[in-house]
């Protein structure tokens, strides 16, 4: 297999060689539980036990049929074929829709369920945890907020590293302020000695006026290579790109500072408007990594693929 690596630069950070999803090189993952527009299954999040990869992922039905109706985990041998363990509906957590969930497994074995979880009835949206001994196990009875926005910013989709004994968290946040316009998103950073509580630093990524990111950012993957730090986000211009963001490529040394670096999206589906979202990232621990993200397919509905890297 082939890749395109690209060399990115800013005038903060340091000159990093990254490659870039290819969908036309990538293998499905997840199909979408339909084929209707508005119908997907997406927004992955990848952790690794024991040999085995587990994927945790949101189903979605098209508005007014249910949006995001349920959260799965599911587990591979070889990170492309998926057997599903677990699933958790949207009345389990009291919630109008669930978006991207974080997959985690804790220094001590311990493994969490972050879900980003809509208030019923507002645009406001909150973060929980699930802990469980395996990822099969989780309850959703046994559940805690951790990240619960307030009445003027919503909060969703959890990006979290564990490096050297910090908690980093970047997380999506919707400014409130007005109703008509609460897609814009910018990227907060948190950080964290033990994953539950945790302390905002700033804000990480913002979009650029005037640039294909200009309406809204969301840091989906972060990779963290000493001082240097390259996350992948995503973006859209417009609020009619809700749901169809592409990928861009920020770097930086600093977690709650990243600068976007992509002129244009580095990745997108070659149908619809182009949308490729939720990059995440895992580490196989032998030198590759296995990458999974959302694809917009021709007939409108989204699945998941993977690349092995």
């Amino acid at each position: 297999m082939i890749y395109c690596f690209d060399v990115i630069s800013d005038e903060t950070g340091p000159e990093v060689a990254t490659v870039m999803p290819q969908p036309e090189r990538s293998a499905l993952a997840v199909p979408p539980p339909g084929t209707a527009p508005g119908t997907w299954a997406g927004a992955p999040s990848a952790a690794r036990s024991n040999g085995d990869i587990y994927l945790a992922y949101r189903l979605r039905r098209p508005l007014g049929q249910g949006r995001g109706y349920a959260v799965a985990v599911a587990r591979s041998a070889d990170g492309v074929h998926f057997e599903t363990v677990l699933t958790i509906g949207k009345q389990e957590m009291d919630t109008e829709s669930l978006e991207r969930p974080a997959l985690v497994l804790t220094p001590d074995g311990t493994w969490r369920l972050y879900l980003s979880c809509a208030t019923t009835g507002t645009k406001h949206w909150r973060v929980e945890v699930l802990e469980a001994d395996s990822p099969a196990a989780f309850d959703a009875r046994q559940r805690r907020v951790v990240l619960p926005g307030d009445a003027s910013a919503a909060v969703k989709d959890p990006v979290i590293v564990q490096d050297d004994g910090t908690w980093h968290l970047w997380a999506s946040v919707h400014p409130l302020d007005d109703p008509d316009h609460t897609d814009r998103m910018v990227t907060e950073y948190a950080s964290s000695t033990d994953g539950l509580e945790w302390a905002w630093q700033g804000t990480a990524l913002s979009p650029r006026p005037g640039e294909w990111d200009s309406r809204g950012v969301r840091v989906s993957a972060v990779r963290l290579d000493g001082g240097a730090i390259v996350a992948y986000y995503d973006g859209r211009a417009t609020a009619a790109e809700n749901y169809e963001e592409r990928t861009g490529v920020a770097t930086g040394t600093k977690p709650a500072a990243l600068t976007a670096v992509s002129s244009v999206p580095v990745a997108r589906s070659p149908h619809g408007d182009g949308g490729l979202r939720y990059l995440s990232v895992l580490d196989l621990g032998d030198g590759h990594e296995r990458w999974y993200y959302e694809l917009t397919r021709a007939d409108g509905a989204h699945e998941i693929r993977t690349e092995l890297h």
